[in-house]
């Protein structure tokens, strides 16, 4: 999948002219890249557009119009978007509860790593987990993790033939399983191989 450049960023002032229409695009786009897994993590697809407009956001909250500054926005977003035989998701731990939600943290070290992608007829893919930073300390784990899932030739064959792909958390703390994905998620996420 295409990384983004400079020259593929708008203006703060063109952005201004086409905002609405641009998030309204991206909020549609989303819907097939957001895949719940039980009710309270969620994995979002991250891609091009949605790094787009991230980016786009991102320049004009903090009003970035120097160089420099932009060419540090693309290298840090350019890392979130899929390389043609992966994909990356933000895994995200959702409780409306702050207390719930700190206990739960407390008990879930090391989800990131066992959060799954399975292609039928192969094993499970579990993901390369937060190559940015770590993400827990002594007391929780984060709530937020960056996922690469990595696929190998024949099973970017196989999903593009049709294979079922199914999802789940293998945690003790946290088990649950999605089997298939909805074909709109899948169908997104083939989009995004080579």
């Amino acid at each position: 999948m295409k990384k983004l450049t400079r020259e593929d960023l708008l203006s703060l002032e063109k952005y201004s002219e086409v905002r609405n229409d641009f998030r309204s695009k991206v909020i549609k786009h989303k819907k097939n890249r957001r895949l719940p897994i039980g009710p309270n993590a969620t994995l979002y697809f991250e891609d091009n557009l949605i790094m787009h407009y991230q980016i786009q956001e991102m320049l004009r909250a903090e009003r970035i119009f120097e160089a420099n500054a932009i060419n540090d926005e693309l290298a840090v977003y350019n890392e979130l978007i899929p390389d043609g035989n992966n994909w990356k998701a933000t895994f995200m731990i959702e409780f409306a509860d702050e207390g719930e939600r700190r206990l739960a943290l407390s008990k879930m070290f090391g989800i990131e790593d066992k959060v799954w992608l399975k292609i039928d007829g192969f094993n499970e893919i579990y993901p390369f987990s937060d190559e940015d930073l770590e993400r827990e300390n002594e007391n929780k784990t984060s709530a937020v993790h960056f996922l690469r899932f990595q696929l190998n030739h024949e099973m970017v064959g196989a999903l593009k033939l049709g294979s079922q792909l199914s999802a789940g958390i293998s945690h003790g703390a946290y088990q649950h399983t999605v089997n298939p994905i909805p074909d709109n998620i899948r169908e997104s996420l083939i989009s995004d191989l080579d």
